[in-house]
């Protein structure tokens, strides 16, 4: 445990009573007292609050700062007004998920949001690719996420202004006499709010929080089973650089300007046999959602067959869906299984548990859109 990083809430996790595990190079929490299911539940039925400044936090600035991405990320960030975020990816040459991130139009530069066990290459990618015309600035900022249907009332309280955004919009506040950099986003598929603020900061701020009656600090245990109903992916489990973003589901996260007929095709790493999968639909799997009967959870790595035995594809998350009341899992099958309603079978500890394509999320989301 001692080479393992620490965020600047450790000591506030030790202090709740977290189970700490290694995750992504940082000591984590995966849960609290109050257990992954309770807390699971809590976030969909009040709010939670996560500790994510595991994540890295760049700042990217220099001439034409949006082109300059685009030459690496497939999203339409020319066309992103200041004060928006947008979903993006890096590829590589071969097509493949590099990493996925958010990345915020803040006027004269861009900050991006990317995966903690990725930040490292992800900035050492920056800087081969731009770092000669721009500059790429890593933050040691934490980062804390208000989720669920009571976040906007606990925010309204804190910063009334901030409850004015709507979904996938970001602007900077003054709290308590610190900057907050405050986007209405999040990994779950509630309302809620992703908060950016100096590391010396976070813990009081975070406390401060924490003393809402509604808010309950929530770990990686329920983050998982709450992103994975929501249908959203986890880099490296549900995609990596063996997957492209097409077999991923991902087509729209390439900007239509960046497609063949827009304004601005290609010009992204790997563009010609991605443009190719959007175009032709010819590739050979694609990523869909699972749903299994009883109450038994399909993990990741289990075997996909058909009535015959024969593989067919892969579980990449899984796990028992609190809010949905049956497991719930996705992964990859071959194309002539993606069809809702297709029935498959999982291979588990020896046995045939049959299983239904079924579409994504497998909850309603509730994202604030004003």
């Amino acid at each position: 445990m001692t080479d393992q990083k620490h965020t600047p809430l450790h000591a506030l996790h030790l202090k709740l009573g977290a189970k700490m595990v290694p995750f992504a190079g940082y000591a984590m929490p995966v849960q609290y007292p109050l257990g992954v299911k309770k807390e699971h539940e809590h976030t969909r039925q009040q709010c939670g609050l996560f500790d994510v400044s595991h994540m890295g936090q760049i700042l990217v600035s220099g001439p034409d700062v949006a082109s300059a991405l685009e030459t690496l990320i497939p999203a339409d960030l020319v066309g992103l007004q200041e004060g928006q975020q947008r979903y993006g990816l890096f590829t590589s040459t071969d097509g493949g998920i590099i990493d996925d991130l958010m990345a915020v139009n803040a006027g004269d530069h861009f900050y991006l949001v990317v995966n903690a066990a990725c930040k490292d290459q992800d900035l050492a990618h920056l800087r081969t690719n731009l770092g000669a015309t721009h500059e790429i600035e890593p933050l040691d900022r934490g980062l804390l996420a208000l989720q669920g249907p009571q976040a906007h009332v606990v925010m309204q309280r804190l910063c009334p202004e901030a409850c004015e955004l709507v979904f996938m919009q970001h602007q900077r506040f003054t709290i308590d006499g610190h900057e907050v950099w405050v986007s209405r986003s999040g990994y779950t598929g509630e309302d809620g709010f992703e908060i950016s603020i100096a590391a010396d900061a976070c813990e009081a701020f975070a406390e401060r929080l924490l003393a809402e009656p509604e808010v309950e600090a929530i770990g990686l245990g329920a983050r998982d089973s709450l992103r994975l109903e929501a249908g959203l992916c986890l880099y490296g489990h549900d995609m990596d650089t063996t997957t492209t973003p097409v077999e991923a589901g991902l087509i729209w996260a390439i900007g239509k300007p960046r497609r063949h007929g827009g304004e601005r095709p290609a010009g992204f790493p790997g563009a010609d046999l991605v443009l190719h999968q959007v175009d032709a639909k010819d590739h050979s799997r694609k990523r869909v959602g699972l749903q299994a009967e009883g109450r038994a959870p399909i993990r990741e790595g289990a075997i996909l067959l058909d009535a015959a035995g024969n593989e067919i594809g892969v579980v990449t998350s899984g796990t028992f869906g609190p809010s949905v009341g049956t497991p719930v899992a996705m992964g990859y099958v071959s194309r002539e299984w993606e069809s809702q309603g297709s029935n498959i079978f999982a291979e588990v500890r020896g046995k045939q548990l049959p299983v239904t394509v079924t579409s994504m999320p497998f909850i309603k989301p509730s994202y604030f859109r004003g």
